[in-house]
This record gives structure tokens, C-alpha cells and sequence, in this order.
């Protein structure tokens, strides 16, 4: 018996439900029980199928080792339900199964889920799809915008000799409010691709459910502490909600004048709970379940900071009001689990384990009933917790991406020989974003990336030596700093000259020298 990741692609749920029903069949023990005077074979009880599944989920690398007995004895539930078992009579179909001594069995049938078979290619599929956006220094190579000048220089050879007569005019490219809103889009779905490692995002996320406004809005209206703010204040968690949270999560040094009786931190956190229980969807969406469900196929031991970089992109996606009670759901849970005053909030549970299971299903969940919902909320929701200030926080480096995507385009131009002209006045035809991009390989991209860091230098290089505002003093100072920290892109613009022999470089000794005595030194010793 062997388990393996289930890595990010369609329908990873229901590999998940596939390999833990086949690990279950394959390897959870059987033998001959005595029951009602009767005798029967190849069977186990609910209590030792509890106890052995526990310990395979709790080992599994898809689930984890936070895994509860009571998660296990849901997942059997459903086992029964779905026909992966029956009892020794034969009966399925329902969820009544128990932590006890009754006994069941393996039907003879594969409970395995068919997984849809992706659909062939039509022909309407043919047809060439808008190009998305990309930044300059991202995974994408870009061809030249001036490939349709080289083919007209083709068609019409003497065209550049007869611009070299003249001064060639240009018209800068102007930015539209969407044109900037997709690249916000495109920029963050490249990255999240590429993190994710799969073909296309077209088999986890549909596009459609992608704003790009929630993005910018996620990603620029945040308050110092890093938390989104909201335009329309309706949307906001009510104040007497908000109150309770900050309660929580500074107990006890929150207000003075709160209600001491015993207890009261219990209702306060049940008052907490049931608000978010009464939200019409969990905090991550309908929409985007199969995306983070795929996102937990990264939360391996050595994989922690990849699973880290990619629910930051995630988590961007989702509507500013969603992304703002994540954050201050997930600071007060975190919080609390660390807080060695808060009493005990449950007679049977640790405060930590508390916090999971009581906002796994309002964090995490789908528009229709999945057999593994609860035991993967759980997981995402510890991860969560966990590293909830880095992953809910702004990417820098995604911020500055696009900022310098679209200062690009900004400053992109185009000669106005190419222009249409109108009443007399030239008018620059639109433009396009992007040519045509090709995907490359990682060397290629760290090739392309080393290369165009050393240009930068280069051209950094060329300005400290040329800048005529620059005293010869600080120019000094600064060449012998960039010498010492860049010594082969240096060497490039002011190569060493050639070492002479060693004999050309003797010093000649001047006759007159020769002649002269050697002083005598006088010792002081006598």
C-alpha cells in the first residue's frame, strides 16, 4: 500500500476521494466476526475502521497530521453513503454510522468516482484568443512590435532610405482604464500560474469570476496595519461583531467595563462564531473552491513557501469585503490560540484546535456537497492561521511588476508615418498591447533575467561616468563602489591594461647611483 501528492489540476477532489478509498480498501485489516450468534467473514468493526483511517490520514501528506477522530468517523460516514462500505446485511445509503462495535464490509462494486475525460478540441476552440498581458521581466518572451515595420521594409526596400531625409515623428500609446484593469488581472494570473505549475488556469479558475477591480482594490486600499478598507462601510462587519473580535483577541486588556461573570468569554466567541455562520458563503467563495482546493496540493514540509506565495495571489482574487473578514477572522484566531491568559473556551478541545474547526466551514467550502470538505478546510485553515500575516499580505514584488508593466506601455511609442489621417491631423490607429507570446523555459528566463540585470548596470555604469552634475570627487567615490560591488561589468567598460614583462618593468638603476658608499651605522651598544 502507497499513497502519492495529488498535485494542482481538475478535479482534485475527487482524486483526493478516489486515493483514500483506495488506500482504505487496500489496506484496512479484515477477518471473521461472531455477531447476533451468527458468523461473518471479511468484515471490521465502525470502532477499527475509525482507528485505522485515522492514522492513515493523519500520515497522509494530502491531510495532514491535524486530522481529528471525529473528522474520521465523518469521512465514514459518508463511506457508507456513497457505498465504499455497507453494513454486514448489505445496506447503504444513509449516514448513521457510529464510533462503535457494529460491523461492516467492502461491497464487491468499485466505489472509485469517474473523472470527466477533458472534452476534445472544437473547432469554434480554433479560433485565436485575445492575447492576456504579461510583464516585461516576467515568464514571456515578447516579439518586437516593430515586426510589421521589417515586413513592410520587405515589401518596400527604399522606405528607410527615404526616412533618413527626414525626422521621423512618434505618438505615444494612451492607456485606457481597462487596458490598465487587465493588466493588473493578467500580471497576478501569470504568476499564480506559473506557482502552480499547470498548463493553464482554464482547469481550476474560471475567468469570468475574476474582477480586476478587486484586485487593484486589495492591493492599494489597505490601511496601515494591512488591512483592506472598504468604500461602501455596509459591507463591513457590524460594529458590535467587531467589538467581540477585538475582545477576544486582546483579552483581557481590551475594556475595562466588559462583563466579568464567569463564562463570558464563551458567549462572546459563540456570538463571533454564529455571525459567521450566517454569511450566505464562506470567505474564500463558491468561485474560487476548486482554485484553493488546488492551492493545498502545495502545503508539503519543503513546499512551505511556495504554498505561502500562492494563496497571497490568491486571496487577492477575492472581493475586498471577503479578503477583510479573512484578515480579521484569521488575526483573532491567531491571537487567541497564543494567548496563555484566554481561559478555556471548551472542556474537551485546546483553544488552537478550537479555532480551526469552529471557522474551517465558514472559511473554506462549495456550492455543492464534496465528501472532503471538512478535513481540507481544516488543513487550509491551519495553514492560514499559521502564516496569516504573510499570506494576507500585499506582494511587493507583484506590486512593482505591474507599476512597471504599465509605466512601460506608457512611455511605448509608435511612428505616426503608420497613422491614419483624418481631416488633416494624424491619428495614431490603437495600438496593441501585445504581440503574440510565447511560453519559455526556466533556463531561458534566468537567462533573459541575468542578462537584462546586467544591461541595467551597465546602463547605470555609462550614467556615473557621463553625468556632468557630478563632482569629480563623488564620481571617484561612487565608480570605487560600483567597482567593488560589480568588478566584471567594470572591467567590461574600463579593461585592465596588458601586464608588461617582468623585465620591462625593472627599474633602471642610474649609474651615479652605483657609485655611491654605503653609510655606516653606528651601534649604540659600546
Amino acid at each position: 500500500m502507497s499513497s502519492h501528492i495529488i498535485t494542482p489540476g481538475p478535479y482534485r477532489a475527487t482524486k483526493l476521494w478516489n486515493e483514500v478509498t483506495r488506500l482504505f480498501r487496500a489496506g484496512m485489516p479484515v477477518k471473521k466476526h461472531r455477531q447476533s450468534l451468527r458468523n461473518h467473514s471479511s468484515c471490521f468493526t465502525a470502532s477499527a475502521a475509525v482507528e485505522w483511517l485515522h492514522q492513515l490520514l493523519c500520515s497522509n501528506s494530502n491531510f495532514g497530521p491535524d486530522v481529528t477522530r471525529q473528522q474520521t468517523v465523518q469521512l465514514l460516514k459518508k463511506f457508507l453513503k456513497n457505498h465504499v462500505i455497507e453494513d454486514v446485511k448489505g445496506r447503504f445509503g444513509t449516514e448513521d454510522l457510529e464510533d462503535n462495535n457494529t460491523l461492516y464490509r467492502f461491497p464487491y462494486t468499485s466505489p472509485l468516482k469517474p473523472i470527466p475525460c477533458p472534452a476534445a478540441p472544437s473547432a469554434s476552440k480554433n479560433v485565436k484568443k485575445r492575447p492576456s498581458l504579461r510583464d516585461k521581466d516576467s515568464f514571456f518572451r515578447f516579439k518586437s512590435v516593430k515586426k510589421n515595420e521589417d515586413t513592410e521594409a520587405t515589401v518596400n526596400p527604399d522606405r528607410h532610405s527615404e526616412e533618413g531625409k527626414k525626422e521621423q515623428r512618434v505618438h505615444r500609446r494612451e492607456l485606457t482604464g481597462e487596458d490598465e484593469r487587465n493588466i493588473w488581472r493578467d500580471t497576478t494570473l501569470t504568476h499564480l500560474q506559473k506557482i502552480l505549475g499547470v498548463p493553464s488556469l482554464e482547469e481550476v479558475l474560471d475567468h469570468r469570476c475574476i474582477n480586476p477591480q478587486h484586485i487593484i482594490h486589495n492591493m492599494t486600499k489597505v490601511n496601515k496595519h494591512g488591512v483592506v478598507t472598504l468604500d461602501d462601510k455596509t459591507d463591513d462587519l457590524p460594529h458590535w461583531v467587531l467589538s467581540a473580535m477585538k475582545s477576544l483577541a486582546n483579552w483581557p486588556k481590551y475594556d475595562s467595563a466588559q462583563p466579568s461573570y464567569p463564562g463570558f468569554e464563551r458567549d462572546v466567541f459563540k456570538t463571533v462564531s454564529d455571525y459567521f455562520y450566517s454569511l450566505p458563503q464562506p470567505l474564500l467563495t463558491y468561485e474560487l473552491y476548486e482554485l484553493f482546493i488546488n492551492v493545498l496540493g502545495l502545503l508539503q514540509p519543503h513546499n512551505e513557501r511556495v504554498a505561502i506565495e500562492a494563496l497571497q495571489l490568491c486571496t487577492l482574487l477575492l472581493p475586498p469585503a471577503s479578503r477583510r473578514k479573512l484578515q480579521l477572522l484569521m488575526r483573532m484566531m491567531s491571537r487567541i490560540s497564543q494567548n496563555v491568559d484566554m481561559p478555556r473556551l471548551h472542556p474537551a478541545i485546546g483553544t488552537r484546535t478550537l479555532m480551526v474547526h469552529s471557522f474551517s466551514s465558514c472559511v473554506l467550502g462549495s456550492a455543492e456537497e464534496c465528501d472532503l470538505d471538512e478535513l481540507l478546510a481544516t488543513r487550509l485553515v491551519f495553514f492560514l492561521m499559521d502564516h496569516q500575516q504573510s499570506i494576507l499580505s500585499v506582494p511587493d514584488y507583484l506590486l512593482t511588476a505591474i507599476h512597471d508593466h504599465v509605466q512601460y506601455l506608457r512611455t511605448a511609442q509608435i511612428p505616426v508615418d503608420n497613422a491614419v489621417v483624418d481631416g488633416g491631423n494624424a491619428v495614431c490607429p490603437p495600438l496593441p498591447l501585445f504581440t503574440f507570446c510565447r511560453q519559455i523555459s526556466g533556463a531561458e528566463f534566468e537567462q533573459q533575467r541575468l542578462a537584462s540585470s546586467q544591461k541595467a548596470m551597465e546602463e547605470l555604469l555609462e550614467m556615473l561616468v557621463t553625468d556632468q552634475n557630478m563632482t569629480e570627487k563623488d564620481r571617484r567615490k561612487k565608480l570605487k563602489q560600483f567597482q567593488k560591488q560589480y568588478p566584471d561589468i567594470y572591467a567590461q567598460r574600463f579593461p585592465p591594461r596588458e601586464k608588461a614583462s617582468k623585465t620591462d618593468n625593472m627599474p633602471k638603476i642610474k649609474a651615479p647611483l652605483l657609485s655611491i658608499r654605503k653609510t655606516k651605522v653606528f651601534s649604540i651598544r659600546n
